[in-house]
């Protein structure tokens, strides 16, 4: 009798948070962004990575990885079939993916509902913006006259929201894809050579203060639930929906943004460890040092929780299967998922 409660006080013992506790003990978690250097999704990874290992017993290290490419497919799908789910690789996905999943985009190979997602950084409005010299001002220029806008990769929101626009709304964006990151991207607004770009808001503010300074850029367009504060005057792209039908889809293409930088954890990682990670992160964001050194690399957080981010992703991937399949045929239409 004694033998077998002392079996029963081991297992336990092993399936503890202690057990867990124990683990991250002079390791190293990896963060996984599937976005280039310097954009604000590397940049908030490399800030987690400074602050993190404080909430986890062990105090682990922590390193960035970046893994950009095929619109942050290829990231996605790499910490959805091949990462380890040890618990030691977390990562940081663009918020179209679930989206690109309900599309069908091409090359997808991981299942948006099976991640262990930690949290979100917070909503964050995209935008479309165009360069001060170029021939459009307003979003209703861009239905009459045609601008080259500049991607990445068929599945990124970067290409999906003009893609939509395009087909939906009767803007004329010419979109030129193959950009290698965001920053290459910018760069290339910089020179001229693309005269407008879907981008984060809250991205600009941290990264580029001088296309603002200097009213290098107008804003046409944005795509959230609500206005930004600073954007009251910016119309929200499901604001030009002029039926039902238009209203679905773009409110479903709008749903990215509300998913501000999500972070998740592979299929398979350890419940002990997964919830050791989910409450470092938690706290990592309500934490003063990691808030104001945020504040000053002009980053925004306004948290969601592990919960809400799950509810929002199920939300997204079980959207009615008229207007995920109608939103479906007008990308595809329009050349936004070549197979």
């Amino acid at each position: 009798m004694k033998a077998k409660a002392l079996l029963v006080m081991l297992a336990a013992l092993v399936s503890s948070p202690a057990a867990a506790d124990d683990f991250y003990k002079d390791k190293v978690v990896s963060i996984v962004t599937s976005t280039g250097a310097g954009g604000s999704y590397d940049s908030m990874a490399r800030l987690f990575s400074r602050h993190m290992g404080r909430f986890i017993p062990g105090r682990p290290g922590f390193v960035v990885r970046n893994m950009p490419g095929g619109g942050n497919v290829i990231a996605t799908n790499y910490m959805y079939g091949v990462s380890a789910k040890d618990g030691l690789t977390i990562a940081t996905v663009h918020n179209a993916m679930p989206l690109n999943q309900v599309l069908g985009g091409a090359g997808i190979a991981y299942e948006s509902d099976k991640f262990h997602w930690l949290g979100s950084t917070g909503p964050d409005n995209s935008v479309i913006l165009v360069r001060a010299d170029a021939p459009i001002r307003t979003i209703q220029d861009a239905m009459r006259s045609e601008v080259n806008l500049g991607s990445t990769g068929a599945g990124s929101g970067l290409t999906l929201l003009p893609l939509a626009m395009n087909r939906v709304l009767g803007t004329k964006f010419k979109i030129i894809m193959g950009y290698k990151s965001s920053e290459e991207l910018n760069l290339a607004l910089d020179r001229g050579e693309v005269q407008a770009r879907s981008f984060g808001y809250s991205s600009i503010v941290s990264q580029h203060p001088d296309w603002l300074k200097t009213r290098k850029v107008r804003f046409i367009a944005q795509i959230g639930s609500k206005r930004l504060h600073d954007l009251p005057d910016v119309p929200l792209i499901t604001e030009l929906a002029t039926t039902d039908e238009q209203r679905g889809i773009l409110k479903l293409i709008s749903s990215p943004p509300g998913l501000g930088q999500p972070y998740l954890a592979p299929p398979g990682t350890p419940p002990d460890r997964l919830a050791i990670l989910r409450r470092a992160f938690e706290e990592t964001m309500r934490d003063p040092a990691f808030l104001k050194e945020a504040a000053a690399l002009n980053l925004d957080v306004d948290p969601i929780s592990a919960e809400e981010i799950t509810q929002m992703i199920l939300d997204i991937i079980q959207t009615a299967p008229d207007i995920a399949a109608k939103t479906r045929v007008l990308l595809n239409e329009g050349g936004g998922f070549s197979k």
